[in-house]
């Protein structure tokens, strides 16, 4: 890099591929997004920040990363551990960047366990280190709880407040809880002090709700359900639209006939809003594992292409996106069950009908109002096109 280019802002994402509670853990979805390419997307979306790299020693983690627009640099496996440290990884991928020319002026540290980084705050945190108003900054959210430690015969010792007296919440001082989400603060002071919290350090207030961190299973079920809560508004940018047959376009019911011959529900809401995806441009596939003629019947009728009877959607998928030069982290595919998600798994943006099975409900980045066979591709379809 040449000598004049002004010092960086880098954030910096460790991304380990081992994990003991919950296997893959940085590469577990929430609101149907890979959590280290959720922290690459809070990091891109944060003004001031020049460049950010992900330390993996994972080569999916590194794939995921890439895709995301981070760059990516091998963690060696002397701090790849059980116990190493994130300081060393940051250490690390300083000495990379420098030993090429990059400069850093600005480290933002942010850890990929915290799905929910708000960029404004970091971008504020980025903001004040860069000006010299802040030498660390680290997220932190305001409480007023009441807080207690156990001594060593087990008993209650009050710790910000006294036990007898209990103010009212609009008399006490508030306390800031760290969040972990993420820490600012300027290179050389890091590299002096060997830790995230030095000089002149202030606090990054982000709201209460993001501070969720994921070290276990019950963690990881909660940050789901935020974020059906607090994501499901987003709008739906793809480039291709792929659904399941049973249980999106019909209602997952069957009438049998006295020759064997079934019958389903579905629904014209459905049908026209194809028929608008269809005048819009988009491609749309029908993917069903289903053999039954009626799929094709339906799909023909639709004008939409079908492939059924498939036993591996997951390789269907990837096959059509190919032969059609559609990418997949443009593509929804919306499922109802379980056997939606390896093909869920793959695109961008996983869609879930509202009476799906609860492990693609977990899995969805969206999950849509309506049920199957009750106008869940029509909402998809006008949410698509409103975007």
């Amino acid at each position: 890099m040449n000598e004049q280019t002004p010092p960086l802002a880098v954030a910096i994402i460790p991304a380990r591929g081992g994990s003991k509670q919950i296997p893959r853990k940085n590469l577990e979805r929430v609101g149907g997004v890979p959590l280290v390419e959720r922290a690459v997307r809070a990091a891109h979306a944060a003004a001031g920040i020049d460049l950010v790299v992900v330390s993996t020693d994972n080569a999916e983690i590194a794939a995921v990363a890439s895709a995301a627009g981070a760059r990516v640099i091998d963690r060696p496996a002397e701090i790849a551990g059980d116990t190493a440290t994130s300081e060393s990884a940051i250490l690390h991928v300083l000495d990379e960047l420098e030993a090429e020319g990059t400069r850093v002026d600005v480290v933002a540290f942010l850890q990929a366990t915290s799905p929910f980084i708000p960029h404004d705050a970091l971008a504020l945190a980025v903001q004040e280190v860069r000006a010299d108003r802040a030498d660390s900054m680290f997220a932190a959210h305001e409480t007023f709880g009441f807080l207690w430690r156990e001594d060593a015969e087990g008993h209650a010792v009050a710790i910000n407040h006294e036990a007898a007296h209990r103010p009212r919440r609009q008399d006490r001082e508030p306390h800031h809880l760290e969040t972990g989400a993420f820490y600012v603060f300027r290179a050389d002071g890091f590299r002096h002090s060997k830790h995230r919290f030095f000089g002149r350090t202030r606090i990054a207030a982000v709201p209460e709700w993001t501070a969720i961190e994921i070290d276990d299973a019950d963690q990881l079920r909660v940050a789901r359900a935020l974020a059906a809560l607090h994501e499901a508004a987003d709008p739906i940018r793809v480039h291709a639209v792929v659904t399941d047959f049973d249980g999106v376009h019909t209602d997952d019911t069957a009438i049998i006939d006295d020759a064997g011959r079934e019958q389903v529900r579905v629904s014209r809401e459905d049908g026209m809003g194809v028929a608008m995806l269809r005048r819009a441009g988009i491609p749309m596939l029908i993917l069903s594992t289903e053999v039954n003629p009626v799929v094709r019947a339906r799909a023909d009728k639709l004008r939409v292409p079908v492939l059924h009877g498939i036993e591996d959607k997951e390789k269907a998928l990837r096959a059509w996106a190919q032969e059609n030069d559609v990418s997949l982290r443009d593509t929804a595919y919306l499922g109802n069950d379980v056997n939606d998600l390896p093909a869920m798994r793959i695109v961008g943006w996983p869609i879930a009908v509202a009476n799906a099975h609860p492990s693609v409900l977990a899995e969805a980045r969206i999950v849509l109002s309506r049920r199957g066979g009750e106008g869940a591709v029509r909402e998809l379809v006008e949410r698509v096109l409103a975007s």
